[in-house]
């Protein structure tokens, strides 16, 4: 270092090779404004900056970590395995073993691939869907993200159906057209696209419980609604559970709840951590998959050894009884405690919380849908986040995201967040 210059921060540093100085949107803070900590490393329900401050984490890293940080279980798994190699190009015994787990859980999965991302797993899992029926078209809901595929970053639309135009710059329009865009929790609006399109489509595209918008529960009826008018018109339904699937409770969300999708995305979870995907469904569909059928997806990396071993060690934790209870009970004890103290303090305020998920929103009543979310009061989430952040509590930095639990979390923790929100909701 030259005497007298000032080294630049990491921050700085950051945005001059990676744009917005991330390597994903949301890690910015731009939401929320100011600039994000840089993670040296994490145990248990704890961050640590590279400045050696800590934080009581609620990302976790956005949802994989259920069992929170480098879990001595599953860190054994990866050592064990990195000893023996990183990757191979080959089939591995861990592959058949997370395959063979899966399959015995989820009832869809008759057959499954594994990939390396959510994002894969839907995008093929909709390849699959067009392939099986000969349709172009998809049908997805408004304030829902399933992946950064071309297909689904189509923005939402009004009214009761409309089709996508482009949320990014670089999607053809012509792709974009193919998405009809319905908001979750409207079965009205989902008859009249089906009425409108239905021998088009190819597939409905939803999580059974919405997290990327926040938690946002479905109304009764509403996943029967797809189950019942994917079956009328020949369309195929994908549940993407890749952030709920084994993070609500053991298995899938949409059969937990009595229902039968035709396809199930998963990731997180399962992966402990590592990048980590999966498509499954009936054995008719998966069939389709090259080198058995047309429909082509690969990549170098699926099935990784390491992550196979990572997510096995805590898919092993998770399946012991009473875990997601214990989850439930501490997530649902934060949540009521956060909505008691706000509104102690006059605010606006609602939560949807559903076994280890949750959102504190910024108005009156539970949003039920991605426009209602929109109505929630970002600025007072903004004095939040950074209020909390300042208390050593770290929540999700947009609005728009769901805040996580771990097993991780004692009750100590929760009734330290609880105070800490007590003393920023007073400043709001």
């Amino acid at each position: 270092m030259t005497p007298g210059k000032v080294e630049p921060s990491l921050w700085e540093r950051a945005g001059q090779v990676m744009p917005g100085g991330v390597n994903s949107p949301v890690r910015s803070f731009r939401g929320v404004g100011g600039e994000p900590f840089f993670v040296r490393s994490a145990h248990g329900a704890y961050l640590q900056d590279e400045d050696g401050r800590e934080y009581l984490d609620y990302v976790m890293g956005y949802g994989p970590l259920i069992l929170g940080h480098a879990h001595p279980d599953v860190v054994a798994a990866v050592k064990a395995q990195a000893e023996r190699g990183l990757s191979y190009g080959v089939p591995t015994r861990r592959e058949v073993e997370m395959a063979e787990f899966l399959v015995r859980v989820i009832d869809t999965a008759e057959m499954l691939r594994m990939v390396n991302s959510g994002t894969e797993a839907t995008m093929t899992a909709l390849r699959i869907a067009r392939g099986a029926t000969g349709r172009p078209r998809v049908i997805k809901f408004a304030g829902s993200y399933h992946g950064h595929h071309d297909s689904l970053l189509i923005k939402a639309g009004s009214g009761a159906a409309t089709v996508g135009v482009p949320d990014s710059a670089g999607v053809p329009p012509e792709i974009a057209q193919l998405t009809v865009t319905v908001p979750y929790n409207d079965i009205d609006a989902l008859k009249a696209a089906f009425r409108q399109y239905g021998r088009e489509v190819a597939a409905v595209i939803a999580e059974p419980v919405a997290g990327n918008m926040g938690t946002v529960l479905p109304v009764p009826g509403f996943l029967e609604a797809i189950r019942e008018m994917t079956r009328e018109y020949g369309a195929l339904w994908v549940s993407d559970e890749v952030m709920t699937g084994f993070r609500i409770n053991f298995g899938s969300v949409a059969e937990a709840r009595g229902l039968e999708p035709d396809l199930i995305t998963l990731a997180k979870v399962i992966g402990a951590g590592m990048p980590v995907g999966a498509y499954a469904g009936r054995r008719q569909y998966l069939s389709l998959v090259a080198p058995m059928g047309p429909v082509y997806q690969a990549g170098t990396f699926s099935g990784n050894a390491v992550a196979m071993a990572a997510g096995l060690a805590q898919l092993r934790v998770v399946a012991q009884d009473g875990f997601y209870q214990t989850l439930a009970r501490r997530t649902s004890a934060l949540a009521e405690g956060l909505l008691e103290r706000a509104r102690r303090h006059n605010l606006a305020a609602a939560v949807n919380q559903v076994g280890g998920m949750y959102t504190l929103f910024f108005r009156t009543t539970p949003p039920q849908n991605f426009d209602e979310v929109m109505e929630s009061n970002r600025e007072h989430y903004r004095r939040y986040f950074h209020g909390m952040l300042e208390r050593g509590i770290y929540m999700p930095p947009s609005p728009f995201e769901t805040a996580f639990v771990s097993a991780a979390h004692t009750d100590n923790d929760i009734d330290k967040t609880l105070e800490a929100a007590d003393s920023v909701f007073r400043t709001l």
